[in-house]
C-alpha cells in the first residue's frame, strides 16, 4: 500500500512520461531547450523514496517517452531495429540509471552522474556507438552551448541534469544549493562562451553545394545519374574563380568499379576547372555483390584526383548489418545487401584551401571523429552528408545540432553538405550563420577562417566529464559498502553473547 505522504503509482508513471516528453521536446526538430530541464527535475521527484523496482520502471517511462518520438525517423530505416532500440536499449538503460539514482537525496547527484556515463557509454556500443538524441543536442540552439568547448557533450549533458536537480531544489526552498549549482554551470558556459579560438591561417571562400530533389527516396529508387546531374546544375551558378574550395555532399556519386575511370569523374573535373577550384566530392563505389566503399576525393581544376578519406563509423542496418547472418534469419528483405569497408587512417584532407577534417555524415555525431582529424592538422570542418533517403526531418535536425556542437568543441568552421538538406554554415562558436530548406536546390557560400589552436574539449575529449560522474557514482558507492559492511558488524557484535566472548578467549 501507498503510505500516506506517497503520490499514487499511476500519478508518478503519468509525471515520468511527462518527464520524459519535455526532454524529447528540447531535442531537435522541436528545440525546446528549457523543458529539458524541467524533465529532469520531474524525473528526480518520482524517484524520491521509491524501491528499486519502482525506480525502474518509472525510469523506464522516462526513456520511452524521450527516446521513440525523437528517433521515430529510424522506423522506415528498420523497424525490427527501432523497436528493439527504444523498447529494450534506450528505455532500458534508463531505466537502470533510475536503479543506480537510489530513492533518497544521493539521486541528485547519482542521476546527472550516470546520465554522464550512459551517454560516454552510447558513444562507444552497441555497434561502435549509437549517440542520438543526447541531453547536450537539447541545448545545441541555447546559451549553455559553449560549455561543449570545455568538456564536449558529455560535461554540456551533465550542465543539464544539474540544472534539472537546481531548478527541483529551487521549488522545494532550498536556495542556496540550487543557487551554487546555477552559478557553476553560468561560469562555465561564460569561460566557454570566451576561450580564445586560436590564430588564423588566412581566410576562404567555401561553397556548399545542395542539389535538392524529393526528401525520403533511396539510392535504390532511381539512378544515381539524375542526382548527379542536379548537382552539377546548382554548382554551376558559382561565379568562376569566386570560391576556393566547393563541398558536395556524400555519396551524390554512385559507381560501380573505380571512380576515377568513370565518365561521371570527368564531368567533374570539368566542373572544377570551370569554377577554378577543387571540388570536395562523396563517392559510393560498389566492390562487389557483398561490399562497398564510401569515401571523399578531391577533384583539383588540373584535372587530378587526391586526398582521398574513407568513412570510418558506419551507420549500423544502413551501411552494414551486424550480426548479418543472424539478423537476416529475422528481417529478410528489410536489410541493406552490401555493406560498407570501413576505412582506416587521417580524416585530414589537405586541398589547396587548407587542410580539411573530414566527418562523414553519421560520423558527425561522434566528438571524437572531428577531434582526431583538427588534431592532425584540420583548419576547419567538412561534412559532406546525405539525409535524403531518411523519414520525416528528425535526422537531419539533430545532425544540425551535432554539427554546431562538433565546431564548438573544435574552434574551427563547420561546412555541412547534403543533397537535399540540410546544409548549413556554422561558424567556431557554434552558432549557425546560414542553413538551406529540405529540397532545395541552393548554394551556400561564405568566407571563413582556417584556424590552429585547440580549446579544452578538443585536447582532452571526454576526460574531465568522465571522471567527474565517475568520481561521483565510486565516491558514493564506496560509502555505501563501506556503511553497510559497519552495520553488518554492528550486528554481529550485537548478536555475539558475552559467554561465547568468554569461551573464544579460554586456552
Amino acid at each position: 500500500m501507498e503510505s500516506s505522504g506517497r503520490r499514487p503509482w499511476a500519478l508518478d508513471a503519468l509525471l515520468a512520461v511527462v518527464a520524459g516528453g519535455c526532454i524529447c521536446l528540447a531535442v531537435p526538430p522541436w528545440g525546446w531547450w528549457p523543458l529539458a530541464f524541467v524533465g529532469i527535475a520531474l524525473w528526480l521527484l518520482i524517484l524520491e523514496d521509491r524501491a528499486v523496482v519502482a525506480r525502474f520502471g518509472l525510469s523506464y517511462l522516462v526513456g520511452l517517452a524521450w527516446f521513440a518520438p525523437s528517433t521515430l525517423w529510424m522506423w522506415r530505416l528498420t523497424a525490427p531495429g527501432y523497436v528493439a532500440a527504444v523498447f529494450v536499449g534506450w528505455a532500458g538503460l534508463v531505466g537502470l540509471v533510475g536503479v543506480v539514482s537510489s530513492g533518497d537525496q544521493r539521486r541528485l547527484v547519482l542521476l546527472p552522474a550516470s546520465l554522464v556515463l550512459l551517454e560516454w557509454g552510447l558513444l562507444h556500443a552497441p555497434f561502435g556507438g549509437v549517440p542520438l538524441s543526447e541531453l547536450a543536442t537539447t541545448q545545441a540552439a541555447g546559451p549553455l552551448r559553449p560549455i561543449a568547448a570545455l568538456g564536449g557533450v558529455l560535461l554540456l549533458g551533465g550542465a543539464v541534469a544539474a540544472l534539472g536537480t537546481a531548478l527541483l531544489l529551487a521549488l522545494r526552498g532550498r536556495w542556496r544549493p540550487s543557487g551554487l549549482i546555477l552559478l557553476g554551470v553560468v561560469a562555465a558556459a561564460l569561460l566557454g562562451a570566451v576561450w580564445p579560438l586560436g590564430s588564423g591561417a588566412g581566410e576562404v571562400r567555401v561553397a556548399a553545394v545542395q542539389g535538392g530533389g524529393p526528401q525520403g527516396t533511396r539510392f535504390a529508387e532511381g539512378d544515381t545519374g539524375p542526382v548527379l546531374n542536379r548537382h552539377l546544375e546548382a554548382s554551376r551558378t558559382i561565379e568562376p574563380g569566386s570560391v576556393d574550395l566547393v563541398v558536395w555532399p556524400e555519396n551524390v556519386v554512385n559507381v560501380e568499379g573505380p571512380f576515377g575511370g568513370h565518365p561521371f569523374a570527368e564531368q567533374l573535373r570539368r566542373e572544377a576547372a570551370r569554377v577554378q577550384a577543387p571540388i570536395l566530392v562523396g563517392v559510393v563505389e560498389g566492390v562487389d555483390e557483398s561490399e562497398f566503399v564510401n569515401y571523399v576525393v578531391v577533384v583539383d581544376p588540373d584535372g587530378t584526383v587526391s586526398g582521398r578519406y574513407d568513412k570510418e563509423r558506419r551507420v549500423p542496418f544502413g551501411e552494414y548489418v551486424p550480426l548479418r547472418n543472424l539478423v537476416e534469419s529475422l528481417a529478410a528483405g528489410q536489410l541493406p545487401p552490401r555493406d560498407q569497408i570501413p576505412g582506416v587512417g587521417s580524416s585530414a584532407v589537405p586541398t589547396s584551401a587548407g587542410d580539411v577534417a573530414v566527418a562523414i555524415s553519421w560520423e558527425v555525431f561522434f566528438s571524437r571523429r572531428v577531434r582526431e582529424g583538427v588534431r592532425d592538422g584540420g583548419q576547419f570542418v567538412a561534412n559532406p552528408t546525405n539525409g535524403s533517403s531518411y523519414w520525416l526531418t528528425q535526422i537531419q535536425s539533430q545532425q544540425v545540432a551535432q554539427s554546431r556542437l562538433r565546431a564548438t568543441e573544435s574552434g574551427r568552421w563547420l561546412v555541412q553538405a547534403a543533397p537535399t538538406g540540410f546544409s548549413a554554415i556554422v561558424d567556431p562558436r557554434g552558432e549557425l550563420e546560414q542553413r538551406s530548406d529540405i529540397s532545395e536546390s541552393v548554394v551556400l557560400e561564405a568566407t571563413i577562417e582556417r584556424l590552429g589552436g585547440t580549446t579544452p574539449a578538443q585536447a582532452t575529449g571526454d576526460l574531465l566529464p568522465v571522471a567527474l560522474a565517475t568520481g561521483a557514482v565510486g565516491s558514493f558507492l564506496t560509502a555505501e559498502l563501506l556503511r553497510r559492511r559497519s552495520t553488518t558488524e554492528r550486528a554481529q557484535r550485537t548478536t555475539t553473547s558475552p559467554w561465547d566472548s568468554g569461551r573464544r578467549g579460554r586456552t
